[in-house]
C-alpha cells in the first residue's frame, strides 16, 4: 500500500493499560480493591509480563497501587486527594478556559462544537463511554488554550477526578442540578467561541464550584473541613 505511513500498532502493554484504565474507570474495578493478576491477564488475552508493564504505568499516574510482594490493587480514594484536585482545578480551569477565549481557532471552535454535540450530564453510575464523552468536551475547551504545559497538567488530573465524579454520582441528582450542568457546559463553548475570557473564566469557576468532583470532596472531608462552598 502507498501513501501516508500506516499508524504503528499498540503493544501488548498498550492494550493492557488501556484495559486496565478502562475497568478502574469504570468502577468494574472498585477503589482499593485488589487486583488479581493471572485471571486478569487471561481475560486481556495477554500474558503477566506486559500487564505488569501496565500496571507500572498506572502505579505512576496514582491508579494502582504495588507492593514489593508484586502485589497490586486499586488505588483507594482519598479525601486529601479529592481536596488537592478540585483546589487545583478551581485555579486551571477558569485560567484554561480564559486562554481559550484569546486563542481559539477556527479548528478549536469545530471541535469544540462536535464535542458539544448531543452531550448530556453524567448520569448515576456512568459508563466509560459517557465519561469519554464528559472528557472531550472539556478537553476540547482547555485544548484551545493553546499552553503545552496548562494541557498536560489538566491531561493528567482527568482520569483521577473522574473516580471522585463516579463517588459523587453515587448520591442521586435531581434534574435541575442536571440541567443547570448542561446549560453551563452551553455557556462555556459560546463564551469561549465569543472570545469572552472573563465570562469563560467565570462560568468556568462556577462550573468547578458545583461540581461532582467538589460534591466528592465534602462527602470525603466533611463539611467542616472541604473547602468552603461558593455561591
Amino acid at each position: 500500500m502507498t501513501g501516508a505511513a500506516a499508524e504503528p500498532h499498540p503493544t501488548k502493554a498498550d492494550h493492557a493499560y488501556l484495559r486496565v484504565k478502562e475497568l478502574i474507570l469504570s468502577g468494574e474495578l472498585p477503589p482499593a480493591s485488589v487486583i488479581a493478576q493471572a485471571q486478569l491477564a487471561r481475560d486481556i488475552g495477554i500474558s503477566t509480563t506486559p500487564l505488569r508493564e501496565a500496571l507500572r504505568r498506572l502505579k505512576s499516574e496514582g491508579l494502582v497501587e504495588l507492593d514489593a510482594h508484586r502485589d497490586a490493587r486499586v488505588a483507594p480514594l482519598a479525601a486529601e486527594e479529592a481536596r488537592d484536585l478540585l483546589e487545583l482545578r478551581r485555579s486551571l480551569d477558569p485560567l484554561a478556559v480564559a486562554l481559550a477565549a484569546e486563542r481559539r481557532t477556527r479548528a478549536d471552535i469545530a471541535a469544540m462544537r462536535a464535542a458539544a454535540q448531543g452531550l448530556e450530564p453524567l448520569p448515576g453510575n456512568p459508563a466509560y463511554e459517557h465519561l469519554v464523552a464528559h472528557r472531550r468536551l472539556h478537553r476540547a475547551l482547555y485544548s484551545a488554550s493553546h499552553n503545552d504545559l496548562l494541557i498536560q497538567t489538566l491531561d493528567s488530573l482527568w482520569d483521577k477526578a473522574d473516580r471522585y465524579r463516579r463517588l459523587a454520582l453515587e448520591a442521586e441528582r435531581g434534574q435541575n442540578a442536571r440541567d443547570r450542568k448542561a446549560a453551563e457546559h452551553e455557556a462555556l463553548v459560546e463564551l469561549v467561541i465569543a472570545g469572552d475570557a472573563a465570562g469563560a473564566a467565570a462560568v468556568m469557576r462556577r462550573h468547578i464550584d458545583t461540581s461532582l468532583g467538589a460534591q466528592a470532596a465534602w462527602r470525603l472531608l466533611g463539611d467542616d473541613e472541604a473547602v468552603p462552598r461558593k455561591g
